[in-house]
């Protein structure tokens, strides 16, 4: 496994190739609303890709929330490579740039069939009540980095 700091356009459209599969046809989330103004260029946003014997099968991207706080995004496995460990690797490799460029805590918004998986990386649940986003059950996780 390589985690590849996305900076070309190529590399950046294999991210939304991955999300688009994730988000839009597995789980139904509006195309229109899953690409944003973070997603204009590698620059945008801080993109990552995860290669799995030089295939990208996982995505996430992250960005200053706060002064002090990173907030993880988009992050997305393709199914046939979840159970592998793929996405405890990604997310970890996030937190690490993260750390790297100063920031304290990182923040997501967890779907909420996913929230043990989060709480294992040592993720606590901080909104009082699960919240829908892109109409999905959502709840906000920090962890102190």
């Amino acid at each position: 496994m390589e985690i590849v700091r996305v900076q070309t356009m190529e590399e950046l459209n294999q991210c939304f190739t991955i999300r688009k599969i994730v988000f839009v046809e597995e789980q139904g989330v509006p195309a229109d609303i899953e690409i944003d103004e973070f997603d204009a260029s590698p620059e945008a946003c801080r993109h990552s890709l995860l290669l799995y014997n030089n295939e990208p099968v996982a995505t996430g991207r992250w960005q200053a929330y706060k002064v002090d706080t990173a907030k993880l995004q988009r992050l997305a496995v393709l199914k046939p490579f979840r159970g592998l460990g793929i996405g405890k690797k990604l997310i970890l490799a996030l937190e690490q740039q993260a750390r790297e460029a100063g920031f304290q805590y990182t923040l997501l918004d967890g779907q909420c069939h996913a929230e043990a998986f989060y709480l294992k990386l040592g993720y606590v649940i901080i909104s009082d009540e699960p919240f829908e986003e892109a109409g999905i059950m959502h709840v906000r996780m920090q962890k102190t980095l």
